[in-house]
């Protein structure tokens, strides 16, 4: 089962609260939760009521391959719990793909101009030996 650390949205209009949560990465994101891992009040007075998180739990959790949403990992950076997000592949720029294509290029005229020699070669010895065969045998006569 895949989770992801989650912010579910609670409160009232113009009165937001948060709480973060396991959630299976399927459900919705108002879906079921597996369990909760605190709350974020951002418009608390006291500092200390402003966000509460349970360090342990949400460390269990991303042991076990949980992956947090962007806020969730803003939010765990605050108490301590730096998480470099997940690179994403990237596509190569244009440049890129160009120099890759003419380096391929190259090494193929380059791998087709050696084999060109080398048949060069062999022909070029087959010739020699035709020779070497032909003189033998006017001198054998």
């Amino acid at each position: 089962m895949a989770v992801r650390l989650r912010l579910k949205r609670l409160g009232k209009k113009h009165r937001p609260f948060f709480r973060l949560n396991a959630m299976d990465a399927r459900s919705p994101r108002d879906g079921s939760v597996i369990e909760e891992l605190g709350f974020y009040d951002p418009l608390a007075k006291d500092e200390s009521r402003r966000l509460s998180l349970k360090k342990e739990r949400i460390e269990y959790w991303l042991s076990v391959g949980a992956k947090p949403s962007d806020t969730a990992r803003g939010l765990m950076r605050q108490i301590g719990i730096d998480i470099e997000p997940a690179k994403r592949p990237t596509k190569p720029s244009r440049a890129e793909r160009e120099a890759a294509e003419a380096a391929a290029k190259a090494e193929a005229e380059a791998a087709e101009k050696a084999k060109a020699e080398a048949e060069a070669a062999e022909k070029a010895k087959a010739e020699a030996a035709k020779t070497e065969a032909q003189a033998e045998e006017k001198a054998g006569e």
